[in-house]
């Protein structure tokens, strides 16, 4: 098992992403993912890496003003223009700080139609496309909607035949654990059944996305062990905001027999 410490959770003992990089380097941490970097620019957000010398996995496409709730429009008709400029970026800051994998959040909306759909899975089909030309990997995130309400995705079945009929090797699910359960549960099986689609994986609690040993729903030790049965042995992001301090939060890693 190899964890890398997701800086939009994790560190906010740092004032931004930029110190977290380095808090990460000293919590023993090899890789990071990210959220799209609001505010930095990209040879900000390189030198920050660089100089803590650490890892980046995965970066999160550039959303719009996150301040107003807005996580995407890759879903929404008549900014098919933004979506792709959006990807640009995103592509370019993924190549600076090395990332191979880029989460491609699809937004927020009141009322879903075909249209919605139907864009989309036009716009992941082009971000597919432009993946391959450039080596890298997009990813789509079914999110829960007691986290996230009115997020456009949270369904499996929808996000994995979506994946079947783009049919691309730069175009899979990132299966988080924590919205798996709060989705739809029946964690062992759906996990060997998503397996085959699976890019990126990412744990926390249920339901208050804490460490893995905090009391909660989940079984941390068989899901991990689970995982790896499954053929999964990929880095797993630690998107959970921790109960007490970052640092102090990480002993589970070695109490379930694991190491940084």
């Amino acid at each position: 098992m190899k964890f890398c410490a997701n800086l939009s959770f994790m560190f906010n003992e740092g004032a931004s992403i930029l110190e977290r990089y380095a808090l990460a380097k000293e919590a023993g941490f090899k890789a990071v993912e990210t959220g799209f970097p609001f505010g930095h620019t990209l040879e900000q957000v390189k030198k920050a890496k660089e100089s803590a010398g650490i890892e980046q996995v995965l970066i999160n496409l550039k959303t719009g003003d996150v301040s107003k709730g807005e996580l995407g429009v890759t879903a929404i008709p008549g900014k098919e223009n933004e979506f792709k400029e959006n990807l640009q970026v995103t592509i370019d800051y993924a190549k600076a700080v090395g990332a191979k994998k880029i989460h491609i959040m699809a937004g927020k909306m009141e009322n879903v139609t075909s249209s919605n759909w139907e864009t989309y899975e036009n716009n992941l089909k082009y971000a597919a496309d432009v993946l391959k030309n450039v080596n890298l990997l997009g990813v789509i995130e079914p999110i829960n909607q007691h986290s996230v309400p009115k997020y456009f995705l949270s369904d499996y079945g929808k996000a994995v035949d979506i994946i079947k009929r783009i049919g691309s090797e730069h175009l899979k699910l990132q299966l988080d654990i924590f919205h798996l359960q709060h989705i739809c549960g029946d964690l062992s099986h759906n996990i060997k059944n998503l397996m085959p689609y699976v890019g990126h994986v990412q744990i926390a609690q249920v339901p208050n996305r804490n460490e893995p040993d905090v009391p909660g729903e989940i079984n941390y030790p068989y899901i991990l062990q689970h995982l790896e049965a499954n053929g999964y042995n990929d880095w797993i992001g630690l998107e959970y905001k921790p109960a007490k301090g970052s640092k102090d939060g990480l002993k589970w890693i070695a109490s379930y027999g694991y190491s940084l």
